[in-house]
């Protein structure tokens, strides 16, 4: 075999094996780079799952522990302290006056939150300032006559879940950015509820209202 036969030879070999080389770094690279980007993933994805609401929404007390359960073996059903005026509009959350119906006579404070009750606000004329869970946006009106009344009425756990059955006030969750309550949005980040009254969004509003007759609604119904 000639010298110039060998040397052809030699290179095409040399070059085989620097071919065989590069393709190896390069599974290894891309191995690397599909591994980094799972974990990355996984990062974010519990990071925007456990982290981001813990960093989203600020928790707030009430201003004393209510007792749902007590109240609706003494005083009855929901409409014995949130009623509907005789114009058809809703009361709301009770006033003081409203309070003072039953707790009127002396001596109060029988309990640690009685206690609190009658000395900040009775004793001192002042309304509980509560933190209400269901407040919508300000931009929505919402009728609670037409959905108490009439052929579809509802009941107040269909919304508000099994808030009678409640022996303590559990924390008020606020959004940092717009300051609604958690309770709109719904537990779940991803807007996935079991019941009902897990979420407040307009789109749940929309489901129920196709359920029950068979359109969305329109927007002048919730938005004047």
């Amino acid at each position: 075999m000639s010298e110039i036969e060998n040397k052809a030879e030699n290179g095409s070999t040399e070059s085989a094996g620097e071919c065989t080389t590069g393709d190896t770094k390069d599974d290894k690279g891309l191995g690397l780079g599909v591994i980094f980007f799972i974990v990355a993933f996984i990062v974010c994805f519990l990071s925007g799952t456990l982290l981001f609401p813990k960093l989203l929404y600020s928790k707030k007390e009430q201003p004393f522990n209510f007792d749902h359960e007590l109240h609706v073996g003494e005083a009855g059903d929901c409409d014995a302290c949130h009623s509907l005026r005789d114009d058809g509009s809703f009361t709301g959350i009770p006033k003081l006056e409203t309070c003072l119906d039953c707790h009127s006579e002396e001596p109060m404070g029988e309990t640690d939150d009685e206690a609190i009750f009658t000395q900040e606000y009775v004793v001192k004329e002042k309304e509980v300032p509560w933190l209400v869970y269901s407040r919508q946006p300000d931009c929505v009106y919402f009728s609670h006559a037409a959905h108490l009344l009439g052929k579809d009425e509802m009941d107040c756990a269909s919304c508000h879940g099994p808030i009678g059955e409640s022996t303590s006030s559990r924390p008020y969750e606020e959004n940092r950015l717009t300051g609604y309550s958690r309770d709109i949005w719904g537990k779940n980040i991803f807007g996935i509820k079991k019941n009902s009254w897990d979420s407040m969004k307009m789109d749940d509003c929309a489901e129920c209202h196709k359920e029950k007759n068979d359109q969305k609604g329109y927007c002048f119904q919730c938005h004047k």
